[in-house]
């Protein structure tokens, strides 16, 4: 079979691309980006030409054009031309990266290294950033806004997990650099213990959580991803932590009655992320709603 002669299916043309199949339904019906020759009630089938206009149409998305731009230029055979593109509608201070709003050069020149997937390129700009501005400037005016906006693009377009995860990784690794304390804060012999609940897999924040406390020089015993309960409360008793901060991301992972295990006396216990709901906390566990909270509940506590 030649080229020219290709013909795949939905679940073929999707994993080419790198794509769900349902983002390729929603191109045919919104765009008219289909199977050039589908006929009502047969299994859509795609030529070569009909993979390559898709993927045009992919590599404009993950360029951060609009999906109905994007189409518009993929019909039209414009994907190539930047005159073509500059006249159907820049945005985002004339740039096709992530759009990160009201936010700084800085989250502007990360949004563009993500989206290039260049990782060293956005590992430079985070570490470069945590040494001048130090962690909590560096998450809330460059990391969170790139965050964000990767996120709406992948439920608006379906498109970019990679993104997300190129990022989420250059991040972590650039939060590395923060040099953490070899011994505890004066006054405290206990550490801060942070950990993920059982399955969860979002780290990112309390990563971040984690430099920024070592950046004031707070001991820190981090333990990551997917803690199970019985695993955290054995590290309660082993650290006799002074402070416990437990993440949730996801709210079907969030069970209050993990955090009714840790309240102990003498130590401060924080829900974090937003899985927690705050009418089903047990009383006393505090519920801070950023990174800059976050640090200055633990800094009350230890004081």
């Amino acid at each position: 079979m030649t080229g020219s002669d290709l013909v795949l299916t939905a679940g073929a043309v999707a994993q080419r691309l790198g794509v769900a199949v349902s983002t390729l339904r929603t191109w045919d019906r919104r765009y008219g980006l289909g199977p050039s020759s589908h006929q009502a009630g047969q299994h859509r089938r795609y030529t070569a030409i009909d993979l390559a206009r898709l993927e045009r149409m992919r590599r404009l998305t993950f360029d951060g054009v609009p999906p109905a731009v994007a189409a518009r230029l993929v019909r039209g055979g414009l994907d190539a031309d930047p005159v073509a593109v500059a006249g159907l509608g820049r945005r985002d201070g004339g740039g096709y990266a992530l759009p990160v709003g009201r936010a700084g050069p800085e989250a502007r020149g990360l949004a563009r290294a993500a989206v290039r997937l260049d990782a060293i390129e956005v590992r430079r700009l985070v570490e470069t950033s945590l040494a001048r501005e130090g962690v909590l400037a560096t998450w809330d005016g460059m990391v969170l806004p790139t965050l964000v906006a990767a996120g709406r693009r992948w439920a608006r377009t379906r498109c970019g997990i990679e993104i997300e995860h190129l990022l989420s990784n250059g991040v972590t690794a650039a939060l590395g650099s923060v040099p953490f304390p070899s011994s505890s804060p004066p006054g405290s012999g206990r550490p801060v213990l942070l950990a993920c609940v059982a399955d969860e897999q979002h780290t990112l924040p309390i990563n971040a959580l984690a430099a920024a406390l070592a950046e004031e020089g707070i001991t820190v015993v981090q333990l990551g991803a997917r803690v199970p309960t019985e695993a955290l409360r054995d590290a309660v008793r082993r650290t006799g932590p002074s402070v416990i901060a437990v993440w949730a991301h996801l709210s079907r992972l969030a069970r209050p009655g993990i955090l009714a295990e840790m309240d102990l006396p003498g130590r401060a216990l924080l829900a974090m992320g937003p899985g927690w709901r705050t009418d089903r906390l047990p009383a006393g566990v505090l519920r801070p709603t950023s990174l800059a909270g976050a640090l200055a509940t633990i800094q009350a506590a230890l004081r």
